[in-house]
């Protein structure tokens, strides 16, 4: 196995642990809300745990950065409050009041209808117009979804959790377009970090923790037939189910494209299902599992399409020093990495890296619409700008340089 191959394997193994982590969030939180915390109050719990390890994390990767934070993060304050507020607290919050009222793979499965809310945001917002294919992969995956929710009966889910995963799937797309946004601009981790404090602080009026039971701490937690300390649960939620998470996404997309990464994230609805059927005996119907079979071949039919494009685009791309003149020809692209101490050092890197960050985990908005975007019109090269000579120069552009 040669070098190359053993990088892409490494980032396979990565983004498939990310995954599994991410679905294992759902059982372990669900236990907690069972022994008497609220759905808010485990979410300010979890998110609150992965501050409090990313903080200093982020202090000791990005010290020198941080120390200048004030300069450089005003920019990108407001996104970041958005960010946090929604792509953090909104998302997290919503995801598991649905999922303490609905079984773990339905509620997952809600909040991965946030392409549909992407797909609509850049088609009557941005103005940029939407590959047939990628619409019929997300018609597919809506049909699916009204599968798994069995629309046609009504009341045979409930509603509060229904609305509460609907939400989590609007939250997950502000997620996708902030950090589209802050692509190429802020480091990853800084994203994460700043979201999770900012998450934590405003769910810190909602979930009340002076009045949490804190006794849950403690006391054994029936789980999957036996008993655990409920601060093991915590722990699992807030360390495993979200920094390990979102690290360990952030690595494995640094490792494959965009498009690959996003596909495999796609198991984590599958993860959640399976742990949620292995430790709490939940079960889904076979109409149920068969609209979540529903649900993957429409993401699977989106990552084709960006594969195709992908692949026409590298077989009529320039030799190297082509690209190195169109390279040229985007200033902003050299700039911005050198100018901003929370960029990342490689172009590439950053830009896939911030399209990952805080994942997480919440791949299926970036799956789809990675797709859209590989088959449409970038919303970028839409708006007014100086008019490039060759394709080259759009393609090399797009990838380094800053989102607007």
């Amino acid at each position: 196995m040669d070098g190359a191959a053993r990088t892409r394997a490494a980032g396979l193994g990565l983004v498939l642990l990310s995954s599994v982590c991410f679905g294992a969030s759902g059982p372990f939180g669900k236990a907690l809300i069972e022994a008497g915390l609220g759905p808010l109050q485990a979410v300010w719990l979890r998110i609150a745990v992965a501050a409090l390890v990313l903080v200093p994390l982020a202090a000791a990767v990005r010290g020198r950065a941080l120390r200048t934070a004030p300069a450089g993060l005003r920019p990108h304050a407001r996104p970041l409050i958005v960010y946090g507020l929604t792509g953090v607290a909104g998302c997290q919050a919503c995801y598991f009041v649905a999922a303490s009222r609905l079984p773990v793979g339905v509620a997952i499965l809600l909040e991965f209808s946030g392409p549909v809310i992407v797909l609509g945001w850049l088609r009557l917002v941005r103005r940029v117009p939407v590959h047939r294919t990628a619409a019929a992969s997300v018609a597919t995956a809506m049909a699916g979804l009204a599968l798994v929710v069995q629309v046609w009966t009504g009341l045979s889910l409930d509603p509060v959790g229904l609305a509460a995963g609907l939400g989590a799937a609007a939250c997950q797309a502000s997620y996708f377009l902030i950090v589209d946004r802050l692509a190429g601009r802020v480091d990853p981790l800084v994203i994460t970090t700043a979201g999770t404090v900012v998450g934590a602080a405003a769910l810190t009026a909602f979930a009340a923790p002076w009045a949490l039971p804190w006794g849950v701490l403690p006391a054994q937690v029936p789980f999957a037939g036996h008993t655990a300390p409920g601060w093991a649960l915590v722990a699992w939620i807030g360390i495993v189910s979200t920094v390990i998470a979102y690290l360990t996404g952030v690595a494995g997309l640094q490792r494959l494209p965009a498009q690959v990464g996003g596909a495999i994230c796609y198991t984590e609805a599958v993860a959640a299902a399976l742990i949620a059927w292995a430790v709490l005996g939940e079960r889904l119907t076979p109409m149920q599992m068969t609209g979540g079979a529903i649900v993957l071949t429409g993401a699977y039919i989106a990552q084709r399409a960006a594969g195709r494009a992908a692949a026409s685009a590298s077989n009529t791309r320039p030799r190297s020093s082509a690209s190195a003149r169109s390279a040229a020809s985007c200033p902003a692209s050299r700039s911005t990495y050198r100018s901003d101490p929370f960029a990342s050092a490689n172009p590439r890197t950053a830009t896939i890296a911030s399209d990952s960050a805080a994942s997480s985990g919440r791949c299926a908005a970036r799956a789809i619409s990675h797709a859209a975007a590989a088959i449409s019109p970038s919303p970028h090269s839409s708006a007014a700008a100086p008019a490039r000579p060759a394709p080259t120069s759009r393609t090399s552009c797009g990838r380094t340089a800053p989102h607007t």
